[in-house]
């Protein structure tokens, strides 16, 4: 019987394979970084464990290591591909394409407000974590209400995962990142109400049994770079 009620819409989430910039822990952002090899074993390995699942839609960001992780996946389930801008990463502006020494070295102001982790602050030319969270939401939430029979995979980057982590365990906008988010790791959310994505579920996180054997992944801690100073 129809009460007049949706049905709630379940997304997968995926984090890009790796890239070289992410083995060199630099700083992507919006620039368009393509897989490495390992990043592309990882895709391949994605596109098998999926396979099987009943995705109906697939939606990435349009960058090129987004598109690149979503395209053995595509072929499986036999689906187009959609890209937008909404899900891209966060913008680093000045920082992008450097390492965080390299960003104290050139910029060491900018550098030393960064390091504050505050939801207002941003490096010059970038986005602050408010606003790349309120897009990273929206984005989200605009793929349910588009998509409503489920589920959609949803391929994207690490930044957008952790905007996702702190809104369901209320973690706020500051501070550094607290989640593990595996490149071409599968994490599963459900959306109830698109206009309340804020009341979003986390129904699975991280699941890496498909990259077993590949060695460890580069580690993306935020933490460290308050060492640096």
């Amino acid at each position: 019987m129809d009460n007049g009620r949706r049905m709630p819409t379940d997304l997968i989430l995926i984090r890009h394979g790796e890239t070289d910039w992410n083995r060199e822990l630099r700083f992507q952002g919006h620039i368009d970084v393509p897989l490495n090899d390992t990043g592309h074993e990882q895709a391949r390995r994605l596109g098998l464990a999926l396979a099987h699942e009943p995705v109906r839609h697939i939606v990435c960001s349009d960058l090129l290591r987004t598109q690149q992780t979503a395209a053995p996946a595509a072929q499986q389930l036999g689906l187009p591909v959609r890209t937008t801008v909404t899900l891209r990463e966060q913008s680093f502006g000045v920082g992008e394409g450097l390492r965080a020494e390299e960003i104290r070295e050139k910029h060491p102001e900018a550098w030393d407000g960064w390091l504050r982790f505050e939801a207002d602050r941003s490096l010059p030319g970038g986005e602050s974590t408010r606003q790349f969270h309120a897009r990273a939401i929206q984005a989200l939430a605009d793929i349910a209400a588009q998509y409503t029979e489920g589920p959609v995979l949803v391929v994207t980057h690490g930044g957008v995962l952790d905007m996702v982590w702190r809104t369901v365990h209320g973690l706020g906008l500051d501070g550094p990142r607290q989640s593990d988010i595996p490149n071409a790791g599968i994490n599963r959310i459900r959306i109830d109400d698109p206009a309340r994505p804020e009341a979003l579920v986390i129904v699975g996180w991280a699941e890496t049994a498909h990259l077993q054997g590949l060695g460890p992944q580069p580690s993306y801690d935020q933490r460290r770079h308050l060492k640096l100073g």
